[in-house]
């Protein structure tokens, strides 16, 4: 039921946000050298390593780890990556990844594959078994803000709460929080 929900719910999304998903694309090709979508390696359900697009929000020589590990975030920034962040419009081309099958809309968030502390923690949790999301429970609680032990313990609270109803209020609360920009590192 839950990947029937994903891949109907992305077609819908997909179809409205077209147009402005076509407009980004040719925003930040206007604005910034290299490709329109950043591809990075990341840990998927059973630690499985998966290619995730996204809108590409940073220089190109800026280097694959978490925002927060980075120096100065707002220098690597392109013109318009600050934006696209703080509406979280970059993230728009995983809709794909939800199609294909290697995402869903609601999960723990992808670790990039060389976050090795949260990928173990996730699998001595048991939260590896669980597809990686979109958006996730760690993420209406304190998305960027929190420690790693701390979203750990939230996805594993979802590996035991999680049904569609669930699905459905994270949902809800991901549009909140993302309007509300609650968050969100830049």
């Amino acid at each position: 039921m839950k990947r029937a929900f994903d891949f109907l719910l992305s077609l819908v999304v997909l179809i409205l946000a077209a147009l402005p998903m076509l407009i980004i694309a040719v925003l930040v090709k206007l604005t910034s050298k290299g490709p329109v979508l950043y591809w990075s390696d990341r840990v998927g359900r059973y630690n499985e390593i998966f290619r995730m697009p996204k809108f590409r929000s940073m220089k190109v020589d800026t280097p694959a780890v978490a925002t927060h590990l980075l120096q100065d975030p707002k220098k690597v920034l392109t013109p318009i990556g600050g934006f696209l962040r703080k509406f979280s419009l970059d993230e728009l081309p995983q809709l794909w990844c939800v199609i294909k099958g290697d995402m869903s809309f609601v999960g723990p968030r992808p670790a990039l594959y060389n976050q090795d502390d949260l990928s173990a923690l996730r699998t001595e949790k048991g939260v590896h078994v669980l597809p990686v999301g979109v958006t996730g429970w760690a993420q209406v609680n304190g998305r960027d803000e929190l420690p790693i032990p701390q979203k750990v313990d939230l996805d594993a609270e979802y590996l035991q709460r999680h049904s569609l109803s669930f699905d459905i209020y994270i949902l809800w609360l991901t549009f909140i929080r993302v309007l509300r920009r609650d968050g969100i590192s830049h």
